[in-house]
């Protein structure tokens, strides 16, 4: 009978993935047609990965270093694979088969054994795990690309399901499935998602060690957290590849300090400051987790041609207003801009509510804890004070910006304590006066609230932001409120729709006119059609396009036509519609510019101070009618990047640099500073063809020699390939020689005929050598040991791992069969 029992729940848990995954599909209706999402981070991932791929699909091989972006960076959070981490083989498989919705797929199966591992009756986790998966902002950020986001989410769930399993008396299966999980969680490469969860876990286990001390029971909570220590190592081990290149990396991004002085009051041992908060919730906005156009929805959000802002434009007589309405935003929050709102659904939040009232122990507590901490990070720059002092004394917290993205935690603790109330009170384990009082409270509170926003919009603000007066004139701007008004009204009233129908669902169950299963499939359901329909307003069927359209996102224009007729080994192009915020010209160039966020430190200066700055006075001679040398020769960076091409106009030919330096050249003079400012200071007014700037702490090369011009020396780049680069020379005497080539000391080695020697930094960012006199050649090599150490640790862990589970899983067997014997 206990193996009949056994197979059929084997049976109806596949039955319920089974439906996950219809329900993911039907979602994504359009991958079933063989459409894609057209998604605007993947297409600039495509840009910035472009050559890692090429290379990758020419010689079976790693490329790990890319000069398509930024002048040249390591490609370790771009495009690189880890061989070492045996979990790959799984998770890129199921990336495969079912695309985009293996997103939604994980969503809701992590949920669900994460509900099912707290003894959450069976469909009341299937309806929990509906509620986590269609939270808005889950399905926002699969439709602007951001799927090692979507990725990390995905497998908290599991994680934490791990840890609490191992807390509850299971410590090796909490952490063999912790360890498998939490593998997953960093292979998905989203550190910063990593972080929150392990934020997250960090409360609980806080929480869980102050009861540990009240009862008494210290000795199976250090146990426990013992065991799951070694299955993170383990975990970590198997990604150590991953992130030991990029501990190392990072210290070198704009994640990392800046050797700069100026400016200290905004800096930190990571991110500038008002750069990490440039994405923080307004205060008020948090109401958007249960009214979701409270802020007016996206940024991309307009009133339609039924408004009263699209009346006020064709009383103006304006042009086009079925256009020009497009661009009147309702939203007025105070993020500089959002794909759409954090809203985790009326009803979660009135069974959130009910939880605070019904459940017990520490996990209410922790819940309860994790969601204020949640939505008080997410408010950022709003509350700097505090925002401030946890950058520099919270570790690793100044390593991320956007602090709205702290939300997932409250999406994550919100569903979960309202499933557990419900679980409880539907299962006998709570007074039922206590949890009527409890549903009564709840009601008045998220209720009430909705049905008085619904009824008095205007007392929740003004409804306008700061960017309001430049964009819309005086005669538009009342209109405009009135249509924002419009929209938080009638979304406040849907809310009060859907908490008054669950609430009522609820005590139709109380007073036995509906039976369990109804009441949890009513639930389900209303949970469903509510996030669905707001989920559709920011993820929908326009949103696709044909495959082949996806697959390739940049079409050649002329321009790129014209460059690409230049069959030299190596030069660099400089487009200058937005040049560091696009990867578009990555995808065909060496790339001067590019797009993303851990750009290395010391470009990202050079940037600031020196390459945007001439961007400027190039355009500014272009547009005075200045001779095009005169125009270039006053560009020293640009020339010493061997920037050779100027996009301007992609229908147009682009502009030719008549004088960028090469991929490398002899200099007759050196300077020495003292540091970082003085450093890029010294290169405000220099000649790079002829003087090189020498950082103290590389003067040993330099001490003590003199060079000369050697006319008659050459030296040419004679092969290429984005981890290695060969040079043949001829120099009459010793020559200091510049490299256009980023400096990245962990991981680049100089060999001239086959020898190692040292190499060096100038001007900022470029590699130098000294070079001896005749005919020699120079290699320089990519090879960076964290990642061929790491791949070793990595494939010795995921081995370790597997020996464990599969250990596990024969004990288990073995057991089972000896009770059947």
């Amino acid at each position: 009978m206990a193996k009949m029992t056994g197979s059929r729940n084997i049976l109806v848990t596949l039955g319920i993935i089974l439906f996950f995954i219809v329900l993911a599909y039907a979602y994504l209706s359009p991958l079933i047609e063989g459409k894609v999402l057209q998604m605007p981070d993947i297409e600039h991932h495509k840009g910035m990965a472009k050559e890692l791929a090429d290379y990758r699909e020419e010689t079976g091989e790693e490329a790990i270093w890319t000069n398509s972006m930024f002048s040249g960076m390591p490609g370790y959070m771009i495009s690189v694979i880890y061989p070492g981490n045996l979990s790959r083989y799984i998770s890129r498989p199921i990336r495969q088969v079912f695309s985009t919705a293996s997103f939604l797929i994980l969503y809701l199966i992590g949920f669900f054994i994460l509900l099912r591992s707290l003894k959450i009756n069976r469909w009341l986790s299937v309806a929990g795990a509906i509620a986590f998966a269609f939270s808005s902002y889950f399905l926002i950020i699969l439709g602007a690309g951001h799927m090692s986001k979507a990725n990390a989410i995905a497998w908290l769930a599991p994680v934490v399901a791990g840890v609490l399993l191992a807390f509850r008396g299971k410590p090796v299966a909490g952490t063999l499935l912790f360890a498998a999980a939490f593998s997953f969680e960093l292979l998905s490469g989203h550190l910063q998602i990593t972080y929150y969860g392990f934020l997250l876990i960090a409360v609980y286990g806080l929480v869980e060690l102050i009861f540990a001390i009240r009862e008494k029971t210290l000795p199976s909570f250090f146990k426990a957290f013992l065991f799951l220590l070694a299955g993170a190592v383990v975990a970590i081990g198997m990604n150590f590849s991953r992130l030991y290149t990029s501990w190392e990396y990072s210290k070198d991004t704009i994640r990392g300090p800046s050797e700069l002085t100026s400016n200290n009051e905004n800096k930190t041992s990571g991110l500038d400051k008002d750069y990490v908060v440039q994405w923080s919730y307004g205060i008020d906005e948090t109401l958007t987790l249960l009214i979701p156009n409270f802020k007016g929805g996206g940024s991309q959000i307009n009133p339609g041609t039924d408004s009263e802002s699209f009346q006020a434009l064709r009383s103006q007589n304006v042009q086009n207003p079925r256009q020009t309405i497009q661009a009147v935003s309702m939203y007025h929050g105070e993020q500089p801009g959002t794909s759409g709102p954090v809203y985790v659904g009326a009803i979660v939040v009135l069974l959130f509510l009910l939880g605070l009232f019904v459940v017990k122990g520490p996990i209410k507590w922790w819940l309860a804890s994790a969601t204020v901490l949640s939505i008080v990070l997410s408010w950022g720059g709003n509350i700097m004070w505090l925002t401030s002092f946890l950058l520099d004394y919270l570790p690793f917290y100044n390593k991320f910006r956007a602090p709205s993205m702290t939300l997932v935690i409250a999406e994550f603790t919100m569903p979960l304590l309202g499933f557990i109330a419900l679980n409880d009170i539907i299962s006998g384990k709570v007074d039922k006066k206590e949890w009527l009082n409890g549903l009564k409270w709840s009601v008045i509170i998220a209720g009430g609230l909705s049905l008085l926003l619904a009824i008095l919009p205007g007392i929740s603000g003004n409804f306008t932001n700061a960017t309001d007066a430049m964009r819309f004139p005086d005669w538009l701007m009342d209109s405009v409120i009135a249509d924002r008004k419009n929209m938080l009204r009638s979304d406040a009233f849907r809310s009060f729709i859907f908490i008054a129908l669950a609430a009522g669902a609820i005590y139709l169950w109380h007073i036995k006119k509906i039976k369990t299963t109804p009441l949890i499939a009513a639930v389900g359901i209303l949970i469903l059609i509510d996030l669905w329909a707001v989920d559709k307003r920011y993820l929908n069927n326009d949103h696709f396009v044909p495959k082949r359209q996806a697959e390739n996102p940049f079409q050649q224009m002329p321009a790129d036509q014209a460059i690409l007729q230049d069959d030299d080994l190596y030069f660099r192009v400089l487009p200058l519609q937005n040049p560091f915020q696009d990867a578009r010209s990555s995808y065909f160039h060496k790339n001067v510019g590019g797009y993303h966020a851990a750009k290395l430190r010391r470009y990202q200066d050079l940037i600031d101070h020196h390459l945007q700055p001439e961007i400027q006075q190039m355009v500014s001679g272009f547009q005075g009618g200045t001779a095009m040398d005169s125009v270039f020769m006053e560009l020293p960076a640009i020339n010493m990047l061997n920037t050779r091409y100027v996009i301007y106009d992609l229908n147009q030919a682009p502009v030719r640099n008549p004088m960028p330096l090469g991929n490398a050249w002899f200099v007759p003079e050196f300077k020495v500073v003292g540091n970082a400012d003085d450093e890029i200071k010294a290169m405000e007014n220099f000649d790079p063809a002829e003087t090189a700037i020498v950082d103290q702490r590389f003067s040993d090369y330099v001490a003590g020699k003199s060079f000369s011009k050697d006319n008659n020396g050459h030296i040419e780049l004679t092969e290429y390939q984005p981890n290695y680069l060969k040079y043949d020379y001829t120099a009459a005497s010793e020559q200091f020689t510049v490299f256009s080539e980023i400096y990245y000391e962990n991981g680049w080695n100089a060999f001239i005929d086959g020898e190692p020697v040292p190499h060096f930094r100038v001007n900022y960012v470029l590699r130098a050598m000294l070079i001896p006199a005749g005919n020699h050649t120079i290699e320089f090599k990519f090879e960076p040991k964290s990642y061929y150490v790491g791949n070793k640790v990595s494939l010795a862990s995921s081995i370790l791992l597997i020996l464990a589970i599969a250990g596990y899983g024969f004990a288990r067997f073995r057991k089972r069969k000896t009770k059947t014997a």
